[in-house]
């Protein structure tokens, strides 16, 4: 095989790779649910962070007093404890994005409105029997 036989193919390969790479790629600006949706997962991550510090902060604290507790119970000396700023728990996770309207019956895909169901659907008089005492 000639070398030159493959140069054409390639340079026409190359050239479409360069178009390619060079074509602008314009994407639609996110939608409000979009920008709701990555504020939602910022904050959650944010909050997670917290949580896994505090949770962090806690193990560390047992930690060092079970090795006090330890060394005092063999009678050997520890240096003083460092004392440094408390551990601060984040507490629950509060969504601080509103939640979105809740969808109307109709367009949620229920059977039937919530209100009318009574009881679950089941065989008539399977309530009574349930109520009724058990027979030896």
């Amino acid at each position: 095989m000639d070398a030159n036989s493959n140069s054409p193919a390639l340079i026409v390969a190359l050239c479409i790779l360069a178009v390619a790479a060079n074509a602008p790629a314009t994407l639609p600006p996110p939608s409000e649910e979009a920008k709701a949706q990555a504020a939602e997962t910022k904050a959650k991550t944010a909050w997670s962070d917290k949580l896994d510090q505090y949770k962090l902060c806690v193990a560390i604290n047992r930690t060092a007093e079970a090795y006090h507790a330890g060394h005092k119970g063999n009678g050997a000396s520890t240096p003083a404890p460092v004392t440094t700023p408390g551990c601060v728990d984040p507490g629950p996770y509060v969504s601080e994005v509103t939640p979105a309207a809740s969808k109307p019956l109709e367009a949620s895909g229920a059977h039937s409105p919530a209100g009318t169901a009574a009881a679950p659907p089941s065989i008539p008089g399977t309530q009574a029997r349930l109520s009724e005492p058990a027979k030896p």
